[in-house]
């Protein structure tokens, strides 16, 4: 990491100017406490050049209307939600994958928000107490930072809370989480059979990542009334086997869409090839009956956009079912 009295300068210069009006006028903010993932963050201003480590922080930040904010962003897995394209084709790209320090730092931001604490580490981003040392408070999605007890929906919707009183878009955060909250209540108002789901998201060199009990898709799971059968492991995306899927026998199987990450396996058409090919997995009643359910794996992340899988899944439950 380098460029530090750089950083320095435009950070006191950040700070001090306050939270401007649309006259130009200065409106200085009063000073802002939350805690993000084990650390208090302290804001004296608003800040102006927040820069979003990945699509989930992106697209969250974007749907507070935080684009004249955000002085970059990096490592999408997709393109950016249609409703937001506008506004992110603004925003400086720094890198098309993994931000490492040397963007981060030229970009001169005075907050870093991402969706995953692993991507502060000292060959990526940065880590967080390097950061902090220079001023540079960091946030991270609660939703990757269980606490044993709150649900990921209701740690998403800290975030938007969070976000909202740093950025001083609290009605904003506060309109997004209970039109969110209204959602999953009209999933979960769908009485349903019980079922057994394995949600696949990726495949890295042959072995399938498969939701665990601490990501969204196992609350998706239970909000839309069925069992997510990897809720024994407390990850949300650890590593299985195809044997261990098919000894455990979902009855639906739910495949991420990354297809435009473009890595091999990818894309939901290879991962069902590589499922039909499996001498065991191929001879699962879910596979044979086709009760298969894609939904695009970005929205599998903590982020606006997982009220979306929510939908999804709640529709394609209902489509397999017979009700759809």
């Amino acid at each position: 990491m380098s460029h530090p009295a750089r950083l320095g300068l435009a950070l006191v210069a950040v700070l001090t100017a306050g939270c401007a009006t649309p006259g130009g006028a200065e409106t200085p903010q009063a000073q802002v406490q939350v805690e993000s993932c084990g650390r208090q963050l302290s804001f004296t201003g608003t800040p102006r050049r927040a820069v979003a480590l990945d699509q989930s922080s992106t697209e969250t930040l974007l749907a507070l209307g935080m684009q004249d904010r955000m002085a970059g962003t990096a490592n999408l897995k997709t393109k950016v939600s249609p409703q937001y394209a506008d506004a992110y084709a603004k925003i400086p790209v720094l890198s098309p994958k993994i931000l490492t320090s040397e963007p981060l730092r030229a970009a001169n931001p005075d907050v870093v928000v991402s969706g995953f604490k692993d991507l502060f580490t000292a060959d990526r981003a940065g880590t967080r107490d390097e950061l902090e040392a220079l001023g540079v408070p960091t946030f991270v999605s609660a939703v990757n930072c269980p606490d044993g007890t709150t649900p990921p929906f209701e740690r998403l919707f800290r975030d938007y809370e969070n976000l909202g009183k740093i950025f001083g878009a609290t009605e904003r955060a506060k309109q997004l989480a209970t039109e969110q909250r209204e959602a999953l209540a009209e999933v979960q108002a769908v009485k349903r059979d019980p079922v057994k789901v394995v949600w696949v998201y990726s495949v890295f060199k042959g072995a399938p990542y498969v939701a665990g009990r601490d990501g969204m898709p196992s609350q998706i799971t239970k909000i839309a009334g069925a069992t997510n059968i990897f809720d024994d492991l407390a990850t949300e995306w650890p590593e299985a086997s195809w044997e261990e899927i098919a000894r455990r026998d979902p009855d639906v199987i739910v495949i991420g869409d990354l297809t435009e990450r473009g890595n091999l396996g990818d894309k939901a058409s290879e991962k069902l090839a590589m499922m039909r090919e499996h001498p065991a997995i191929s001879q699962l009643k879910a596979l044979r009956d086709n009760k298969v359910i894609e939904i695009n794996g970005t929205a599998m992340d903590p982020s606006v956009r997982t009220v979306d899988a929510l939908r999804a899944f709640g529709a394609g439950l209902d489509e397999i079912a017979g009700r759809g």
